[in-house]
């Protein structure tokens, strides 16, 4: 198991995925390389395709929100709401899980599928999961419908979870996997029906816009101007962080421009090395912040003053961050998440009832917190996430250090 998923890993790093892949090391034989729903729904009026009035209000009160659980396994809280009755699904005996993965392209997925499978290890443990087969996407809609339908076809899986690639497209084969009867936990990126199990998320991308323009806009000035690097478009939770950002910062006069990067270095350098010979650039926002270290990096190859900046809870943004001193944020998506799916299926399959939308808790890094971060993940490489929460799973720490 841990050969394949560092091997998937690190073919990962060089843009090479590999087409799929199984924690029991089963590859199928014809293997193909393949935020809430109202988030993705198109708005009228004043509002635009990917901005919703009642959504932003929902999540701006929720991040002050009561969470039920303890909050010492945050993967296992949620805000309190309507529940799933899986009691139908209750069976003794281990299951097998089928997985269908959007991708392992970035180190924030990278970093969550170690956990995950670090998960499933103690799951195997217990009696719960006998494997989980595992089929990565590569960032593909069509290859993700394929592998969803391969699945199906098999017919021997116990259950579904699905990270979809993106929220459209992958609607139709998140609905042929409910019409099979068996549980499907959707988790990360919403889908435009309420048909899973679960769908389990941190609070959502205006959640993350509104920690992130409000820390900008308290920190700067009327006029002041920021560059936004967003890394692409179409996808609900990115497209809803830059929705409520966009919105503050209008409200406070900021002046944002936003710029698509594909989360390449050289690009991200260039179009803050642009902006700032066309004048000063008092603040740098990201909807992800694993290119945070070359945009920092701009501001020094021009000798100019460090930006007021939001990055996120990647170790190599937190690790800038404490060098430079400069006057920072590291919002959060919570990667924790990926443990919940597989614990959500313990639950199912013991018959308990889950949180038919299960919200977790979704909250930024300040300043005054970075230290104990750096310090509890020290030794980790710079791709991982500070919030990963897989401390007391098998394998840590060296699952993460080694990939």
């Amino acid at each position: 198991m841990r050969r394949t998923i560092r091997g998937t890993l690190a073919s990962a790093a060089v843009l090479a995925v590999l087409a799929g892949c199984s924690t029991d090391v089963e590859e199928p034989a014809d293997s193909t390389a393949t935020e809430s729903t109202s988030e993705s729904e198109e708005a009228s009026g004043d509002e635009g395709e990917w901005f919703v009035q009642a959504d932003f209000d929902e999540q701006d009160a929720q991040r002050s929100a009561t969470f039920e659980g303890d909050e010492a396994e945050p993967w296992l809280q949620y805000i309190d709401g309507e529940m799933s009755d899986t009691s139908e699904f209750k069976s003794d005996g281990a299951k097998k899980v089928c997985f269908a993965n959007a991708s392992v392209s970035n180190p924030w997925r990278q970093t969550g599928f170690i956990t995950m499978t670090q998960q499933l290890e103690a799951l195997q443990d217990k009696g719960v999961i006998s494997d989980m087969e595992v089929r990565d996407a590569q960032d593909d809609d069509n290859t993700q419908l394929a592998d969803i339908d391969y699945f199906i076809s098999e017919g021997n899986c116990d259950a579904f979870i699905i990270s979809p690639n993106s929220t459209a497209a992958m609607t139709p084969g998140v609905e042929r996997a409910c019409e099979t009867g068996k549980p499907v936990v959707v988790f990360d990126r919403g889908v435009e029906t309420d048909c899973a199990t679960s769908f389990i998320h941190p609070i959502g991308g205006y959640a993350w816009g509104i920690d992130t323009a409000e820390f900008l806009s308290d920190n700067l000035e009327e006029g002041d101007k920021v560059v936004a690097l967003r890394i692409l478009p179409g996808v609900d939770v990115l497209e809803t962080r830059w929705a409520a950002a966009e919105k503050i910062f209008e409200e406070n006069g900021i002046e944002a421009e936003d710029f698509f990067t594909g989360a390449d270095p050289t690009e991200i350098k260039k179009i803050i090395t642009d902006a700032l010979n066309q004048g000063e650039v008092a603040g740098v926002w990201m909807d992800a912040g694993d290119g945070a270290v070359a945009a920092i990096e701009a501001f020094e190859d021009a000798g100019v003053d460090y930006p007021v900046m939001t990055g996120e809870d990647e170790m190599s943004f937190l690790r800038k961050w404490e060098d430079t001193g400069l006057n920072g944020l590291a919002p959060v998506y919570s990667n924790f998440q990926w443990r919940t799916p597989l614990l959500a299926l313990e639950k199912i399959f013991a018959g308990e009832e889950v949180p038919k939308e299960w919200v977790l808790p979704q909250t930024p890094i300040t300043e005054d917190e970075r230290a104990e971060y750096l310090e509890a993940n020290d030794g980790m490489p710079d791709g991982h996430y500070a919030k990963f929460g897989g401390e007391d799973l098998p394998g840590f720490p060296e699952a993460w250090q080694d990939r």
